[in-house]
């Protein structure tokens, strides 16, 4: 009887449904806010993914929001060439969660979706829109609007 070819095997049983994180990932800490379980499934889906961080990222998200004061606004990076540099934008720290979610298997995703909407709650309540609606930063290069976090007032000085 011929051999069922691996990717045959994972075709039937769907991407992530009937797996279990490997011990190595279970073993790790868990995640800000998020289950030992769906904090294994992300450690996981991200190692496979080769993507950032996702601690170092939710830090910096939450370090923004306990700024004190009543509003906040976003200051634009220095080098935003730099991938170091780029995360000091809190924007492009969102942009990065949000492939970070994406990449996030079923369970980990609705966790992660919990955490980063309470944490966007908190980030529409301390920082205002930008009263601009033609303004060049709200779309890409190619005319795609960007995301609501980067149609923020950022810091002028």
């Amino acid at each position: 009887m011929p051999r069922s070819r691996p990717g045959a095997l994972r075709a039937e049983r769907g991407t992530y449904e009937g797996r279990r994180a490997p011990a190595w990932a279970r073993e790790l800490p868990p995640l800000d806010r998020l289950s030992p379980a769906a904090s294994a499934e992300a450690h996981w889906a991200l190692a496979h993914e080769g993507a950032a961080d996702l601690l170092s990222l939710l830090v910096a998200y939450r370090a923004f929001l306990d700024r004190p004061g009543d509003r906040l606004r976003p200051v634009a990076s220095e080098c935003p060439a730099c991938p170091g540099c780029a995360r000091d934008d809190v924007a492009v720290v969102r942009d990065e969660l949000a492939d970070a979610y994406r990449a996030l298997p079923p369970g980990a995703r609705v966790a992660l979706g919990g955490v980063l909407a309470r944490l966007d709650a908190e980030f529409r309540r301390r920082t205002l829109p930008d009263p601009d609606p033609r303004a060049a930063h709200w779309a890409d290069w190619s005319g795609n609007p960007y995301a609501w976090w980067h149609r923020r007032l950022y810091d002028d000085g």
